[in-house]
């Protein structure tokens, strides 16, 4: 199982990478109100040019957002009082490599998609990940990274009683 997850990743890198370049996200579903570790990919770089930074806007309702540090990289977290609203991390990621940046986030108690959308820098160049298409249209050009929660399970022991 360890195995299987660095494979997915690479793999989903890989074809999104050939179809268009973007962030992705990992887990795709998640239970809603759970604690989750996200996994942003980010396959490559722009147009030849490194990756020099990474921003993901963290969306409301999100209640805990603690990014793992990367040896090399800065990190920031930006704040709207007790909340965290994004996350940046810089450095440098050459462009024919990828690699992952993690967040352990509690999740919303909605049910649905929910976006993170993300700011890929190179340089001076920037490219927003932060189109979000409504159900049945075509995917948008620039996709935000999306995450499809769930019903949240039901704590053992306290369902229906018959």
């Amino acid at each position: 199982m360890g195995v299987l997850r660095p494979l997915t990743l690479v793999a989903g890198l890989a074809l999104g990478t050939a179809a268009s370049a973007h962030v992705s996200l990992q887990p795709a579903t998640a239970g809603a109100g759970a604690y989750q570790v996200l996994r942003f990919g980010v396959g490559h770089g722009c147009d030849g040019q490194a990756t020099t930074a990474l921003r993901i806007e963290i969306p409301a309702g999100t209640s805990v957002a603690r990014p793992q540090p990367k040896p090399g990289w800065t990190l920031s977290v930006e704040r709207a009082g007790e909340a965290v609203t994004a996350i940046v991390w810089r450095g440098e990621l050459p462009a024919d490599q990828f690699d992952e940046f993690l967040i352990l986030a509690k999740l919303p108690s909605g049910e649905g998609p929910l976006a993170f959308p993300a700011i890929q820098a190179c340089g001076e160049a920037q490219t927003g990940w932060v189109e979000v298409a409504p159900a049945g249209a075509p995917r948008p050009k620039h996709p935000a990274p999306l995450l499809t929660l769930t019903p949240a399970p039901a704590a053992a022991g306290h369902g229906p009683h018959h």
